[in-house]
Parts: C-alpha cells; sequence; structure tokens
C-alpha cells in the first residue's frame, strides 16, 4: 500500500485552517561579502524568531538529493505530489496561470523575449526585463502569426519579458528541447525533437521562431524570443479529491497561479503588497481550508545574484506576519520550493529550509528561522512529498492507522 493509499484511508474533516507560506528560492548558502551570511541569517526577523520559537523546523529535499529542481517539481513537491511520477510542464503552468485555456493535445512554451546583437548572439536573457505594456506591444505584434500548416498559434503575454505561445492542431507532442541555452554569449538553439514523434511539433516551433524573430527584429532590446518548458495538459488529482481540502490560492505570478489552477485550488486576488496577499488570506479565512500564498521576490533576487533584495523581501514577509497571525491559522508553514542562492545565481539542489507551526508541533529548541538551525530542527531531513501529510496531521486531520 502507497502512501497515497494510507492517507486516503486516514483523512478526517475538520474546521482547521492551514496556510502554506512559500518564499520562492528561500534557501541560500553564505555568502563572503556578507559576513558569511545567508539571506535568512542577515535579515532582521523579529516575528519570525518569536514564532520558531514555538515551533518545528527542518529541511526538505524537492526532488532527492544532489538535483536541481524547477519551479514545477519543487511546487508538486510541497504540495504532496511525487515529482519523480508526476509531471507538470513549465509551459502548461504559465498558460493556465495565465487564463489561457489548454486543451489535451495542446503543446504550450514559456517563453522570453531577449536581446540579440548583430551576430544573433544573446546578450540579455531577459530583454532588460522589458515593461508588462512593452511586453503587450511585442506580442500584438506576434500575433500577426496565427496559424503554420493548419496548427493555430495563439499568443498571450505574461509580466515583463514574459510571454506563452501555445500551439493547437493534429499530431503535435510536447518532446521538445527548449530553445534557451540558459547563458548569455551564444545563439539561440534550434528546437529539437527529443522523440521521433515530435519532429513535426519541433519542425513548427523552428518556423514560428524564424517568422517572430523577422516580426521584431528592428525592436530594441527584446529582438529576439527564447522558448522553454514544451508540455501538455497532465491528468492529475485535484487537491479536493487528495485531501479533502477546499483550498486557495494567493499568488501573483502566472505560473504560480498556473500549478493552482490544475490542482483545483481557487485562484484568490493577489495584491502587489506581501502585506496585501495576507489580508487576502484574513479577508477570506472561513471559507477555505487551506490557502497556498506565494512571494516571488526571494527568487527573483536569488537568480539575479541581489543579496540585499533577497534580505529585503524576507524582511517584508516578516514586517507583514502580524497581519496573518492576527487571525492565526491552525497551521503555519514558511517554506520555499526550492533554494535560490545569491552566489549561484540560480536554483540549486541545497535542501530547503521549513518551519511548521501549531499548537501540537512539539518545539524544538530553533531560535531563528535560518539553513544552519533548520539543520538541527525536529523536522530533520525529508523529502517535500511528505510536507503535506505533517501539515495534515498538525491539523488534525489524520486518523490513526493500524489497531
Amino acid at each position: 500500500m502507497n502512501m497515497e493509499k494510507i492517507m486516503e484511508e486516514l483523512i478526517v474533516q475538520n474546521n482547521s485552517k492551514i496556510v502554506m507560506v512559500v518564499m520562492d528560492g528561500l534557501g541560500d548558502i553564505p555568502h563572503k561579502d556578507f559576513d558569511n551570511k545567508t539571506p535568512l541569517e542577515y535579515a532582521s526577523t523579529p516575528n519570525l524568531d518569536h514564532i520558531v520559537r514555538e515551533s518545528v523546523c527542518g529541511r526538505h529535499i524537492p526532488v532527492f538529493p544532489g538535483i536541481t529542481p524547477g519551479s514545477g517539481p519543487g511546487h508538486l513537491g510541497i504540495f504532496g505530489y511525487d515529482p519523480i511520477a508526476c509531471t507538470i510542464g513549465r509551459g502548461v503552468l504559465e498558460t493556465v496561470g495565465l487564463g489561457v485555456e489548454l486543451k489535451h493535445g495542446d503543446v504550450a512554451a514559456r517563453c522570453n523575449f531577449a536581446t540579440l546583437d548583430a551576430e544573433g548572439v544573446i546578450t540579455d536573457r531577459r530583454a532588460g526585463r522589458i515593461a508588462t505594456e512593452e511586453n503587450r506591444r511585442l506580442c500584438d505584434i506576434l500575433r500577426q502569426i496565427k496559424e503554420i500548416d493548419d496548427v493555430e498559434i495563439i499568443i498571450e503575454p505574461g509580466k515583463g519579458h514574459r510571454f506563452v505561445v501555445v500551439f493547437r492542431g493534429q499530431n503535435l507532442n510536447p518532446a521538445v528541447r527548449d530553445t534557451d541555452p540558459q547563458h548569455e554569449g551564444q545563439a539561440p538553439l534550434k528546437a529539437e525533437a527529443v522523440r521521433e514523434e515530435a519532429e513535426y511539433t519541433a519542425e513548427i516551433v523552428n518556423r514560428f521562431i524564424d517568422r517572430a524573430t523577422g516580426l521584431i527584429k528592428d525592436e530594441h532590446p527584446a529582438n529576439g524570443i527564447l522558448m522553454r518548458g514544451f508540455s501538455s495538459r497532465p491528468r492529475i488529482p485535484t487537491f479536493k479529491e487528495k485531501y479533502k481540502l477546499e483550498a486557495a490560492a494567493i499568488a501573483a505570478y502566472p505560473m504560480y497561479r498556473g500549478i493552482a489552477d490544475l490542482m483545483g485550488m481557487t485562484l484568490l486576488p493577489a495584491p502587489d503588497t506581501i502585506e496585501g496577499l495576507f489580508r487576502t488570506y484574513v479577508q477570506y479565512r472561513n471559507k477555505y481550508d487551506f490557502f497556498f500564498i506565494h512571494v516571488k521576490g526571494t527568487d527573483q533576487a536569488g537568480e539575479d545574484g541581489d543579496f540585499a533584495a533577497k534580505v529585503g523581501v524576507i524582511e517584508k514577509v516578516d514586517r507583514a506576519l502580524p497581519v496573518l497571525m492576527d487571525k492565526r491559522p491552525s497551521v503555519l508553514a514558511v517554506t520555499g520550493d526550492h533554494s535560490s542562492p545569491c552566489p549561484l545565481r540560480s536554483h540549486s539542489w541545497h535542501p530547503v529550509p521549513v518551519m511548521v507551526h501549531s499548537e501540537f508541533c512539539g518545539a524544538d529548541n530553533t531560535t531563528r528561522f535560518t539553513e544552519n538551525q533548520c539543520n538541527s530542527g525536529g523536522l530533520g531531513f525529508f523529502e517535500s512529498k511528505y510536507l503535506m501529510p505533517i501539515l495534515m496531521a498538525n491539523a488534525r486531520r489524520m486518523d490513526k492507522y493500524g489497531a
């Protein structure tokens, strides 16, 4: 009998409230330019320090040791889905999060506007993080490409430099390699089929890129496009089916709204401020059992290598916590989906710090919510997919197993 089957038999319902605050890319490593501390260690966090003394801490491993997860697997893990057995492509997450209808058989890709030099070499993968308004104007230009070889092309702008493309037609397959080399200083890659049945799709993608690049070649700084995360809509159980929870998501970025939508969470308004995110929870507290609150800034700062900015986001979360704790949930988890260390300027394989606060958590001796203190916390090191069972148990939503 596997974990899913056991949980299905043990879950009970009550009026408890579970809140999971996810500071994206939270985990980090010591930085030699900042007293050899991590952002969590460097930040001033009096509210977290107060809560952690009545909490239990540990570190979770998103996939398995040594594997660097994308945001999709990272979130699947903390939501209790096995990221190896269950995969959701980044293109699907971004597309659904933007409110685009995605049919079974469609192929979706997450895209960046990028800057190319005269030789076609990438000088900025994010086109200077152009404004969303500029993104919309450029997407309107690309919408001149309505169809390629009877394959419908659907284009939708996201935030900043990001947008999505959906290919809709017959005989499409998402097994196509990214065209984003993930580094400046080289040309975009050609789309290549990973499997023979995706060769037609790769051909359509390359034809789209050629036409799109021709349309924006005189734009600056966004005169090129990079595509990644080719994927199709999966079939996965919802939170209601899996946990008997009415779940809601408070997330601003399309990708995270997308994964929440695929799991059947209700998408609530997501203001621009962290305090606003917490006030949304307060407003809707009585309507849902589980709240996923997503904070993006920690990941963006980590990927930019901006230590001070990451510290600043952590401190903003800390200052806003009294808003959330004024309507204290039965269980509060504070964690990340993966680590994004500033020295690496990317996602990494490092385990993610996690704090669980509840009346029954069994507090350890942790006095600050940091990587080092979480190393010796009562939860120990565990796979991310076990976080939800821990939260469910703390919410008294799990019955006893066996006689």
